[in-house]
């Protein structure tokens, strides 16, 4: 019996008991039929706490309430016993037979289960990384690379149509910077005093002669204009292979340049004139963002005529609401923090909902420890820690498992040295090698003679199976929470969960018979549910873009 089956059932008896009080159940639906698993796997299977929160309205003591529940459940085909507990809550324990056929329920889902219709309708802008294309991509962008890939694949895991989005900063000084750089790397002179350094930038400077010949030739503006557009474009070309051979590709490259060349900030302050929002003085054009929570007003555009830094913001924002898409989320550094308030301010500017329409994600630091002691620099870019770094140290599924396991509001410390060990304190190393102990078992079980035939799931009776069973039931909630509280580290948190209770339950329960022991029913369950648990933990996965290898 799946949870959702279970709730259907709760739900048509708690109406039935409203309905013989002469209690109106039409506004009673499944979103107030909660149901948890127990911390203590004593008490059952399922908890429910729908009795108190139901009571009040009936007119009744929770527990009696709970008393005319638990009669009608024990009807219930599945349900092996309810009991009451504390002020009201209901302990159900399901028979094995009817915890057992989840198995079969995955198994023809196959990497269907878990997925929803929870964000159906939904069409969502993702936009993640967006660094500046002035150099390789850093830890804090590494890691929002991770964490943006695994939430796109868990949104659309539930019913979200997605689009991942890399927002293509090439406007402004920091572009300038960079073409200045680069040839003073030609040049052979010293990095200018605002510049970048590292050797990428030598690298870069010398590929832009080999693109570019003529260059030796430029001078003064023709040359920094050479070195602004080669050089750019090449950085950005390194940049998308970095994000590729992490396993991250994107559906939209957006230029922020096409903002400013293409009319969209005219319009975009056209719009908000013309809601109201939008004053000028002091030779300046203002938005009135303290009307909508900002603590001051902002320009839009300088008295200079220039504009400011705000108004590609207006002009991006509008443009993902022209392009159809209900919601944006924009994950930002947490040197952005101070952009939330302002970012927020013109979204309700545009008449729509703060939070919902427009949402903000802020990531905190990643460190880096290597010997007991803290990574800051790297070999290619001087001062930073790259992408590359990373990479190189542990590899792609390791770097990718640690940078999602952990909340993104949170600072993590990823220690090196973990992550290349082939032990359980790897937490990658221990979910993927649980993956591979599932195909192991069943080339046992072939080799055997154990076969895939006459599932029983009356014969799951060990306590182990009923954990692992268990946790099985719980992927298509925690998949669904994630994508609705934007949270990937819930579904790796969940796969090291999983992983723990299959690790215990192949400790316990043989799916080959010993010796000369017949062959029987719980041995072709057993190699069901252990099936059952690699494709779980196969889906888990590659939602966060981490492979699930056969062998170990």
């Amino acid at each position: 019996m799946e949870p959702a089956q279970l709730a259907e059932s709760l739900l048509a008896v708690v109406t039935s008991a409203l309905e013989r009080r002469g209690v109106d159940a039409a506004s009673v639906t499944l979103d107030d039929i909660a149901l948890e698993r127990p911390r203590n796997r004593d008490h059952g299977d399922w908890a429910t706490s729908v009795a108190l929160k139901l009571a009040k309205r009936v007119g009744v003591p929770p527990r009696e309430l709970a008393a005319d529940l638990q009669s009608g459940l024990a009807g219930v085909d599945g349900i092996a016993s309810v009991e009451i507990a504390g002020p009201g809550f209901l302990n159900i324990r399901l028979d094995a037979a009817a915890a057992g056929s989840l198995v079969s329920t995955i198994l023809e889902q196959g990497e269907r289960y878990g997925t929803s219709e929870t964000l159906a309708g939904q069409s969502i802008n993702l936009e993640f990384v967006s660094a500046n294309p002035t150099g390789p991509i850093h830890l804090g962008g590494t890691r929002w690379a991770a964490v943006g890939d695994s939430l796109a694949r868990i949104l659309g895991h539930a019913g979200a149509a997605v689009t991942r989005e890399y927002y293509f900063n090439d406007h402004g000084a920091q572009i300038d910077r960079f073409a200045r750089s680069l040839a003073a790397a030609d040049a052979g002179e010293p990095a200018p005093e605002d510049g970048y350094g590292g050797a990428y930038i030598g690298d870069i400077a010398r590929r832009v002669r080999s693109v570019r010949p003529d260059v030796a030739d430029a001078v003064g503006a023709e040359r920094q204009e050479i070195f602004r557009a080669v050089g750019v474009e090449l950085m950005f070309e390194d940049i998308k292979k970095s994000l590729a051979d992490f396993g991250v590709h994107f559906d939209v490259y957006f230029h922020e340049n096409s903002l400013h060349e293409g009319g969209a900030v005219e319009r975009a302050v056209a719009r908000l004139r013309e809601l109201g929002h939008v004053f000028d003085a002091d030779g300046a054009v203002w938005l009135r963002s303290t009307e909508f929570g900002d603590d001051k007003d902002r320009v839009i555009i300088k008295s200079d005529g220039a504009p400011a830094y705000i108004s590609g913001d207006l002009a991006y924002y509008l443009n993902k609401r022209e392009r159809g898409f209900d919601r944006c989320i924009i994950m930002l550094g947490a040197d952005h923090h101070g952009y939330v308030q302002r970012l927020m301010a013109m979204c309700a500017a545009f008449g729509d909902e703060p939070g919902v329409n427009l949402q903000i994600m802020i990531g905190q630091m990643v460190n880096l420890v290597k010997d007991g002691r803290p990574v800051r620099m790297s070999k290619r870019a001087g001062t930073v820690v790259t992408l590359e770094d990373l990479v190189d140290s542990v590899g792609v599924d390791a770097a990718r498992y640690a940078l999602v396991r952990s909340s993104s509001d949170s600072n993590v410390d990823i220690d090196l040295d973990v992550l290349q060990k082939r032990s359980n304190d790897n937490p990658v190393f221990y979910v993927q090698y649980a993956h591979a102990r599932t195909h192991q078992v069943a080339r046992n079980a072939a080799q055997s003679g154990v076969e895939r035939v006459d599932f029983d799931a009356a014969t799951l009776t060990d306590e182990t199976e009923s954990v692992l069973i268990g946790v099985l039931a719980e992927f298509p909630r925690v998949v669904a929470q994630s994508a609705e509280l934007r949270e990937p580290h819930r579904v790796a948190r969940y796969l090291e969960q999983l992983a723990a209770a299959y690790h215990r339950w192949y400790d316990t329960c043989r799916v080959t018979p010993q010796g000369d022991d017949p062959i029987e029913s719980v041995h072709r369950a057993r190699l069901h549910l252990s099936d059952a648990t690699g494709q779980v933990l196969r889906t888990g996965l590659d939602l966060i873009g981490v492979s699930a290898p056969e062998r170990m």
